[in-house]
């Protein structure tokens, strides 16, 4: 597909199209990375620092992670793309006879359950960065720590974003049992961590102001 290595520009500019992809998705998985990237970025101003040389090898951990984390969410992007176009073509299948309802219906179980994958990890992932964040603003260089509040935040918004993606797609399943299981994941993480993220930023905002 190629939006994670598209341009600002290009990014946005199918976003606001008409196009299928990339949508809600890729964008919160994009957010996801650009949220986690602010966090590394505390901790490349923090390593090298004699004043935080008690936890350089922490942050060096840190960044570690993070520097895979981007990675994901930008593969996410791409992936949240490819799971989109045999959805968007299972709902315009016929069900005319009862052969067709029930090929369709065989067709959505699969192509949903793809589909909800997708931001599912994104949630993940972004829970990851979280726990992260959080230490890197509690750690981290003080001249930086406006970032990892921001960071926070953005890693909020790619979850609560990227979980209406799994809430869409799991209110259109008939196996309501699977499709409530992944709805309470979805429930658990973003009860848990957007309420570290609130913390985070509210720890932040509380030394600044």
């Amino acid at each position: 597909m190629g939006f994670s290595t598209s341009t600002c520009t290009e990014f946005v500019e199918v976003l606001a199209s008409k196009a299928p992809v990339p949508g809600g998705g890729g964008a919160s998985a994009l957010v996801g990375a650009v949220g986690t990237a602010l966090g590394n970025m505390v901790g490349s101003l923090t390593v090298g620092k004699k004043k935080y040389a008690d936890v350089e090898e922490e942050m060096w951990e840190l960044k570690g992670k993070c520097d895979q984390l981007q990675k994901d969410f930008l593969r996410l992007i791409e992936r949240d793309a490819e799971v989109f176009e045999p959805l968007s073509k299972a709902y315009g299948m016929p069900k005319e006879t009862e052969e067709e309802k029930a090929e369709k219906a065989r067709v959505m179980a699969i192509v949903l359950k793809d589909a909800c994958s997708v931001p599912m990890e994104i949630m993940e992932k972004c829970c990851e960065a979280l726990d992260l964040i959080k230490e890197f603003a509690a750690k981290g260089s003080k001249l930086a720590i406006s970032d990892a509040g921001v960071a926070a935040t953005f890693c909020k918004a790619a979850l609560k974003g990227a979980s209406l993606n799994v809430y869409i797609n799991t209110k259109s399943m008939a196996d309501r049992e699977y499709a409530e299981e992944l709805n309470a994941k979805a429930d658990a993480m973003l009860e848990k961590y957007c309420k570290l993220a609130d913390e985070t930023f509210d720890s932040v905002l509380g030394r600044l102001k």
